[in-house]
């Protein structure tokens, strides 16, 4: 048996006996192996992390569970209106009394019991155990068998409509229709689309096995909904009752209404590339276009006016869209190599341009339209009718992404205006700060925009185009938008920075009015926050977490955000006792001298702070987010690589995300950039408070944008990086995938792709350099490597390639491509030796 074929540990074992130990030595075998196996061992070392709460039909109780170590579990019962938490039951006796009944041995500590249903009043509890149902009296614990009745209470019904989001465990909902007419049941899939699972007739029930966090609906046979589910983990049964009213309190988006006319008398079609209106009653058609071709044509796209009297079409002029074929040289079918071609298009390649055209349907004529406003557009899309249908509104984005302008056109004439119109001298960020809702019962509309250089909401007056005032504002970030009310007018939304003296990329919620008043910040703890509403939206159920700190839950009201009561505290002792070290946030300035510059330190398990240590940075530096961890983890992929005898380290310089507009600007046609003049002022400081930090060795790696930075790293500062491994890279910022480079590299294509291209600057290497890449990347053309290694050829410079037959983006981070890594980092930052695992494998013993 050859020892590449052996498992990686078993390989490790055998070169720790061929090879006599170093003393003092980095990136040993131990530390291979210690590298090896820390994913392994530190898995389920964590406890009192979870709440899964299950509401009771009041909405002012729950129960949850909490798992500890070695199987052992508790059940705990709240009081919302009391703010109480405490065990659901006295569980020594409930073991005694159970085990007695059952003639088994019962430890407290693991009862095998769930389902609880809790008396309010604490006179008794009721579970499942054993395939039976039981109830115990309370304190007595007196236990009586009562069969497998379903507890009387119901799941509760969701306010408003909305998809599956999670999938937890398998747990099974018992619909029971109580209603005098049959019910159809739908699951909600997760892109909010109903996917149907039959009829329940009147007074009957349906068994239906799903999973914990999926979304059922119920409607009658009209299809209007009745009543919207979640399944809950341990199951339960959700009741449709006679006089159950729905109140979707979501908003309704208007959307296209399709082929088909909303009163019914017409449908349009497109054939031959041209629009062609159909009579319902009499079939009889009528052509409203013939000019269309299959390089200039109608194919699909049809937005009726809600009084049918108005048509708005899309019309598409098509180009011939870049292909790129890529070889696969081992394919598993077949000896000889494959051919593949891919759509593929690059920066500055001439797109598909799809303009609205208006027609009048009684006169079968088109009401031309002036594309003043949308020439040039890089997309369209948002298509909407006012409520009366006097205009039509859409999305418009130039190329370029300088202008998002919300273009309407005048129903009755064609005239155009601008109805919102956002610009920026860099760029405007569509991709990752983009908002957009129209408000049709006033009129209005909430946009997102970081015209004051913070990303904020505003409320414009759909008439006038003016805003009416900002939603919200200050010196910190709207990170998303949770929900918006309508009714109440109310935003519920996720904000950066929000609280003063906290980490700014620290995810918290917040509710406030659209007239900007009435601001409640729900989440106070010092870290990133999650949250679950409860049913009826009274209370929430918060969650944060840091790389240092394990996840603290609490339960909050949502009226003002207060405290209602503490539930679990994480508890990473077990972990921590294991030899695990936890990462270090570290805080350092960047190249302003005044902006904080955020970073993570990882130690390895066996860290000593006499020794001296190479540092490693793991680098990804968008720009389209933030990238350094922020919520506890037991293991992070940096802590293997940290094991050989590394500090490894992840910042977020200047020109990612998630903070202020000028913070995320310098990446603006400055992608080589990557942020390094913060960085190496960061790592400078750090080195300068932990004198075990040898930044005359330092080393950087990353994958897709983090590989082009970690090439970069080499050729523009080479003078403090030594060692770079850079895997699929997109080295050059014309053979990357157009949407992402021409959003932070601009349009059209100028002179500063060619010079921060890795390609371009290919003979200013220095160090030691290993390029990965996959030859069927269809993320990042592989060509990108290949033309670096061209030049880095053709300037005589020295380097490591590792190309991986058949394999795809982000094959650096495959088994192999991470045990590469390693040994490269091990022998040219550590000057040791790594594992020879060429080494022919020691005889078996008979």
């Amino acid at each position: 048996m050859k020892l590449s074929n052996m498992p990686y540990a078993i390989a490790i074992g055998l070169f720790v006996m061929a090879r006599p130990p170093l003393v003092n030595a980095q990136g040993t075998p131990a530390d291979y192996e210690r590298a090896e196996r820390i994913s392994q061992w530190t898995q389920n070392k964590v406890f009192r992390t979870a709440v899964v709460p299950h509401w009771n039909a009041t909405g002012d109780r729950f129960w949850y569970r909490v798992d500890r170590a070695d199987g052992e579990r508790e059940f705990v019962a709240v009081d919302a209106l009391k703010g109480t938490r405490q065990l659901a039951f006295d569980h020594a006796k409930l073991a005694d009394t159970l085990g007695k009944f059952r003639k088994v041995e019962m430890p407290a500590k693991k009862l095998p019991v769930d389902q609880l249903m809790i008396d309010p009043a604490g006179a008794f509890v009721r579970f499942n155990a054993f395939g039976k149902r039981y109830e115990c009296k309370l304190p007595s614990c007196e236990i009586r068998e009562i069969g497998m009745e379903v507890p009387a209470t119901s799941l509760p019904a969701l306010r408003g409509m909305r998809s599956s989001q999670r999938t937890g465990e398998p747990a099974g909902i018992r619909f029971v229709n109580q209603r005098k007419e049959a019910v159809d049941l739908y699951w909600i899939d997760p892109d909010g689309e109903r996917k149907p699972y039959g009829t329940i007739a009147a007074g009957q029930e349906s068994q239906i096995q799903t999973f914990a966090g999926h979304v059922w609906l119920l409607t009658d046979v009209k299809k209007k909904p009745i009543a919207v589910f979640e399944a809950a983990e341990g199951g339960g049964q959700a009741i449709v009752t006679a006089d159950m009213v729905f109140r979707d309190k979501e908003p309704v988006k208007n959307r296209p209404s399709g082929n088909l006319s909303p009163d019914g008398k017409w449908t349009a079609q497109c054939k031959d590339y041209n629009l062609v209106l159909r009579e319902t009653a009499t079939g009889k058609e009528s052509v409203l276009t013939k000019e269309g071709t299959g390089n200039d044509g109608y194919s699909g796209g049809v937005f009726w006016s809600p009084d049918s009297s108005r048509l708005i079409a899309l019309r598409t002029s098509r180009v011939d869209e870049r292909k790129v074929q890529m070889v696969e040289s081992s394919p598993r079918d077949q000896l000889q190599p494959k051919l593949h071609t891919i759509t593929y298009v690059k920066p500055g390649d001439a797109l598909p341009i799809a303009k609205p055209h208006l027609f009048d349907v009684a006169k079968f004529v088109e009401i031309p339209v002036s594309d003043d406003l949308f020439k040039n557009p890089w997309s369209t899309g948002h298509f909407h009718w006012d409520r009366e249908g006097r205009e039509f509104s859409f999305l418009f984005n130039q190329r370029g992404h300088q202008t998002l302008r919300i273009v309407g056109i005048d129903g009755q004439t064609g005239k155009t205006r601008s109805i919102v119109d956002e610009t920026s001298k860099t760029f405007v960020d569509y991709s990752g700060k983009f908002f957009l809702q129209e408000i049709d019962e006033t009129g209005e509309i909430i946009w997102m925009s970081e015209r004051d250089g913070w990303n904020h909401l505003y409320l414009i007056d759909r008439k006038t185009g003016m805003p009416k005032n900002p939603i919200t504002k200050g010196d910190w970030v709207v990170r998303g938008v949770e929900r918006v009310d309508v009714e109440k007018r109310q935003i519920w939304f996720r904000a950066g920075g929000i609280h003063a003296g906290q980490d700014p990329y620290h995810v918290h919620f917040a509710r406030v009015n659209f007239d900007g008043t009435g601001l409640v910040v729900l989440t106070k703890g010092d870290g990133s926050h999650t949250i679950r509403l409860s049913p009826d939206g009274r209370y929430l159920i918060d969650s944060y977490s840091r790389v240092d700190l394990p996840s603290v839950t609490e339960l909050r009201r949502t009226e003002d955000g207060g405290l209602v009561c503490a539930l679990e505290t994480g508890d990473a002792s077990a972990l921590q006792k294991a030899g695990w070290q936890m990462p270090e946030r570290f805080v350092a300035k960047g190249r302003d001298g005044k902006t904080d510059i955020f970073g993570v330190i990882y130690r390895p398990t066996n860290f000593d702070p006499s020794k001296k240590y190479p540092v490693i940075e793991a680098i990804y530096a968008g720009p389209h987010s933030s990238f350094v961890p922020k919520d506890f983890r037991s293991f992070y992929r940096t802590q293997s690589l940290a094991e050989l005898g590394f500090i490894v380290v992840q910042i977020d310089g200047m020109g990612t995300s998630n903070r202020s507009k000028a913070f995320h600007d310098v990446c603006w046609k400055n992608l080589g950039d990557s942020g390094f003049p913060d960085r190496i002022l960061w790592m400078k400081a750090a080195a300068e408070k932990y004198r075990y930090m040898d930044i005359s060795r330092v080393g950087i790696y990353g994958g897709s944008a983090g590989g082009q930075s970690a090439l970069r790293a080499l050729l523009a500062h080479g003078d403090f990086y030594r060692v770079a491994v850079a895997d699929c890279g997109c080295h050059d910022n014309r053979i990357d995938k157009i949407w992402w480079n021409e959003q932070w590299m601009g349009y059209p294509i100028g002179p500063h792709y060619h010079e921060q291209s890795n390609v371009t600057n290919a003979h200013k290497l220095t160090g030691k350099l290993l390029l990965t890449v996959g030859e069927l990347d269809k993320n990042v053309d592989p060509v990108s490597t290949m033309q670096v290694v061209n030049a880095l050829i053709k300037a005589g410079k020295d380097f490591d390639l590792i190309v991986f037959p058949g394999a795809g983006h982000g094959i650096g981070e495959s088994p192999y491509g991470a045990r590469r890594r390693m040994d490269f980092f091990v022998r040219h930052l550590q000057n040791s030796t790594p594992p020879d695992r060429n080494l022919p494998r020691t005889p078996e013993k008979k």
